[in-house]
């Protein structure tokens, strides 16, 4: 066992019996590098990643590999997933080198750790049209041997393109509508309009981009209609794709295919947290059967998370479950043979037949490794399976739950994919969000019980109350709020990404249940964000927010500046944590919040449009600097209360912060100066206010729906 034996990452533990002397990333190896003056052999991947393991196998585990290796080299291992700051830097160094990242990445560093040479996956012998691993190690082995100025003369100009990549200053475009519309602009231009999503194969999910898009389209522009066709075209498309799962619910990480049906199997949870919440908005602003369809599917993540992915007796979600069991495998839990299909039917002939071809489950399958497995996706819809053979919908979808029930019960027997059970930060905070956005949003979706909106806000607030308590301490967040053995962590420091995505956590949990320590946890948030994470306009760069606040070692690349813009594919940053100020400055008044938004957006505004897809949160955040907020307070506890928080959360829009008190409570200074002296609470109210005006207390939805 090499040292690796000691990590609480469930990454790194899998790499534990490897014959290479791997260490985790910190002073030690650093320290031994420069002192044996070896380079340093970068290896970052994650427990979900398929060819991390591939390379692990072909590789870290062949005895001459590594023979190789532990002479040569200083071996250094991370998990992506618990040092994101590491995997960015490093990323956009083989990025610059190579032309391409991903995982595993492969880097080869300096004992200072700066980056010479690079690339992802690297086969064992030469093929794939790639150097085998042994030839590469051996040759840069040499380099820095025989060649070290060369190497060192590389490494200057990566370390220069690190900091580039995402060190923008892009100062100079007018901060308007026209800029968020040209994003959206961008965005359709990439539209499928027959299958779905935006670009060609592989095809990824874009939440933030159709949340973008939805905003735009629920104010009002010239590209309305559009619009709405793009995301309900993409959400149908990918919820009756083979990147869905049919059986279970969520969704797979993306798809190889145009069609959305053939996918890498992984599950994100941030994944699943970012298109629950689209599914829940798409049923504040599409239609008919396509907001019902949209409302279903929300509500199967939802029983997927739960089911999955969640600590259900501590609060908590979990980070991934992977592909596969075994190299051999791909995604063998999740595809179906036809004979495989007949067995777990054998009992109910209808729902065999109907599963047949509802799924399109035939002999030849779409899986290449054995073209016999079948990706289970949506060929005929119910209404056309109705329209041909009859049957009605009750009856067909009386035959979906039989299908369903039995083939999850068998699938059930099959050898589980590895769940990371890793709680994340700044992951855990979108998915308590998303989890509070759809109690209140699927209020207007069909037979969405009172019980279930109160199961989903008990949880969230249970999942919160959990981070706060592991991973918040002296106003001072951990990227980890527990690793996969349940230990606790304070040693990983929380990143621009878990203190921006918390303070949004923390305002959802305050607006809806009016708990003032929810609203003190968002300023001592916000004012982190501030004072440690917010860089003012010097050097030729204007202001905005670095992606970390510098109390952890500068080892290697980290001592890099990295301002980050882009989705990847989690909400950027700055854009994240410019929205969350805007959000807090409406509440409490601080114009210097509001100051940092608006020269962090200012900071890219004269690049921002030609990113299109990648910057969904940039245009969000910009949407929410432009438009009038307001706050609409509900007081009360009963159906009336209910009725008017759904009518509220009806059309989808980044300005409205709705807060409900069960009584009349402390506010936040703004809005209480706002409020003034709320009404005698004689029965359920709701205030509408905005610039620092309420309009008169209304007591009825009829009275909510024309004061709205």
């Amino acid at each position: 066992m090499n040292s690796l034996s000691k990590s609480a990452s469930s990454y790194l533990r899998t790499a534990a019996h490897q014959p290479v002397q791997w260490h985790a990333w910190g002073d030690e190896p650093f320290e031994l590098a420069q002192k044996e003056q070896k380079p340093i052999l970068l290896d970052i991947g994650a427990v979900w990643c398929h060819w991390c393991h591939v390379m692990d196998r072909e590789s870290y585990e062949d005895a001459a590999l590594a023979a190789i290796i532990n002479e040569h080299f200083i071996a250094i291992k991370v998990d992506r997933d618990e040092r994101p700051d590491v995997d960015a830097r490093y990323q956009a160094a083989v990025s610059a080198i190579s032309g391409q990242g991903g995982w595993p990445l492969t880097g080869f560093l300096t004992p200072e750790g700066k980056p010479y040479f690079g690339g992802t996956y690297f086969p064992r012998d030469d093929r794939y049209g790639r150097p085998g691993f042994a030839r590469v190690l051996l040759t840069m082995a040499s380099v820095w041997r025989d060649r070290r100025e060369e190497a060192l003369d590389s490494a200057a100009s990566v370390m220069s393109a690190i900091e580039e990549n995402e060190a923008f200053s892009g100062r100079g475009g007018a901060l308007n509508h026209e800029l968020s519309e040209k994003i959206a602009a961008s965005a359709l231009k990439q539209f499928d309009a027959r299958h779905g999503g935006f670009g060609s194969q592989p095809k990824f999910p874009h939440p933030a981009a159709l949340d973008l898009l939805m905003q735009i389209a629920a104010r009002g522009c010239a590209q309305q209609a559009e619009i709405l066709t793009a995301v309900s075209t993409t959400l149908l498309k990918m919820g009756r794709g083979g990147v869905y799962d049919q059986l279970a619910g969520g969704f797979h990480r993306y798809s190889v295919d145009e069609r959305w049906i053939v996918p890498h199997f992984e599950k994100m949870l941030y994944d699943n947290a970012a298109l629950l919440a689209n599914y829940v908005h798409a049923t504040r602003i599409l239609k008919g059967d396509v907001a019902s369809e949209c409302a279903e599917r929300a509500r199967e993540i939802n029983h997927w998370l739960d089911a999955t992915m969640t600590d259900r007796e501590h609060g908590g979600f979990y980070t991934s479950q992977d592909a596969d069991i075994n190299l051999e495998d791909d995604g063998d839990y999740f595809t179906w043979t036809l004979e495989e299909t007949r067995e777990a039917l054998a009992d109910d002939v209808d729902a065999l037949n109907f599963a047949i071809e509802y799924w399109d489950i035939r002999e030849l399958g779409e899986m290449h490794h054995d073209p016999q497995k079948n990706v289970l996706h949506v060929q005929k819809t119910l209404a056309e399976i109705a329209a041909k053979g009859g049957q009605t919908i009750v009856e067909l979808n009386a035959l979906l739950k039989r299908a369903r029930t039995r083939m999850l019960a068998v699938r059930a027997e099959r050898p589980t994919p590895f769940i990371d059970k890793t709680l994340y930060t700044s992951w855990n905070a979108m998915a308590i969000s998303a989890y509070l956005d759809a109690a209140r949003g699927l209020g207007n979706a069909q037979d969405f019980s009172a019980e279930e909106k109160a199961a989903l806000q008990k949880f969230a607030l249970k999942s919160f109350d959990r981070l706060l308590a592991a991973a918040y301490k002296d106003k001072t967040l951990s990227h980890v709020i527990a690793y996969h053995d349940g230990s606790a962590s304070t040693t990983t420091p929380g990143t621009l990404d878990d203190y921006a995505m918390t303070l949004h956590a923390a305002l959802d949990a305050w607006s809806a249940t009016g708990e003032m320590r929810y609203y003190r946890v968002a300023e001592s948030l916000a004012d982190a964000l501030a004072t440690r994470f917010f860089e003012s306009s010097e050097n030729g760069l204007s202001g905005a927010f670095n992606d970390t606040d510098g109390s952890g070692h500068k080892l290697g690349a980290l001592s890099a500046r990295r301002r980050p813009l882009q989705d990847s594919p989690t909400p950027a940053g700055n854009p994240t944590a410019a929205a969350a100020l805007l959000r807090i400055a409406a509440l409490n008044g601080s114009a210097e919040y509001r100051v940092m938004a608006f020269e962090t957006l200012e900071s890219f505004s004269g690049i921002v449009e030609h990113f299109g897809l990648y910057v969904g949160s940039y245009g969000l955040a910009l949407e929410r600097l432009l438009a009038e907020p307001h706050q609409l307070v509900i007081v009360g506890n009963d159906a009336i209360a209910a009725e008017m928080e759904s009518l509220a959360a009806k059309p989808f829009t980044v300005a409205r912060t709705i807060i409900r008190l069960t009584q009349t409570a402390e506010l936040p200074p703004a809005l209480a100066e706002t409020i003034g002296q709320m009404p005698a609470q004689a029965k359920t109210f709701a205030l509408l206010c905005n610039d620092r005006t309420c309009l008169p207390p209304v007591y009825s939805t009829a009275e909510l729906k024309i004061s709205l």
